[in-house]
């Protein structure tokens, strides 16, 4: 499955902040992450907090697009909509 993720970097901690609609009225998975956005560090810390989260290996886990963007595409295997809501308590 698919994702639309936005990432706050720098923030205290890592955490999901929830569900927010974007520009185009799609649902978005906000999530917090405590790394920058510097060499690729918040990009990493989300694949390993959306790995741990979803109790999902890392190679399960991948960041499709917008790697140098807020806003990205993930790409989860082995989930649904309601496992991933479920284990996220969305």
């Amino acid at each position: 499955m698919h994702l639309a993720v936005r990432v706050t970097p720098r923030a205290r901690g890592h955490e999901v902040a929830g569900i927010v609609h974007g520009g185009d009225g799609r649902e978005v998975l906000a999530v917090r992450l405590a790394a920058p956005p510097v060499d690729g560090a918040a990009n990493r810390a989300l694949i390993a907090f959306l790995a741990e989260s979803l109790r999902v290996p890392r190679s399960a886990v991948a960041i499709v697009s917008g790697e140098t963007s807020r806003l990205k595409i993930v790409r989860i295997e082995g989930l649904d909509v309601a496992t991933l809501r479920a284990r996220l308590g969305l």
